[in-house]
């Protein structure tokens, strides 16, 4: 139940950031909120590895979805060294690409195909 809720919270918090990602495209302000989204989502995405880390060990099933989350990590702490460096080149696309990830996700956990790990969680 946990792991869900932290899937659901990380793809909520890429969701709302392609929305302030659109505000800074169309206004001057939009990069406030842009840039606090971005502090969000990585702070969710440390709480999804960690509460997939805690989930895996009382199950001992498969090291799959840490290595999701972990690679989630990787990519959101790319995502915002870009963002900061204001290459947008690469951040667009790898927001979208972030974005179609949670998306996948979430569609993981929510029909059958599900490891030990998601099925006990």
């Amino acid at each position: 139940m946990f792991l869900r809720i932290a899937i659901i919270g990380q793809a909520v918090a890429v969701f709302v950031q392609a929305i302030t990602a659109g505000l800074v495209l169309s206004s001057p302000h939009g990069g406030a909120l842009h840039s606090a989204g971005s502090y969000t989502l990585w702070v969710v995405v440390v709480v999804h590895v960690i509460v997939t880390i805690l989930a895996w060990r009382p199950g001992g099933g498969s090291p799959k979805p840490i290595m999701y989350a972990v690679g989630f990590f990787v990519l959101t702490n790319a995502q915002v060294a870009l963002g900061i460096a204001h290459v947008e080149a690469v951040h667009i696309p790898l927001g979208v690409l972030l974005f179609g990830l949670s998306v996948l996700q979430l569609i993981w956990i929510w029909t059958g195909r599900r490891t030990p790990l998601t099925a006990s969680a």
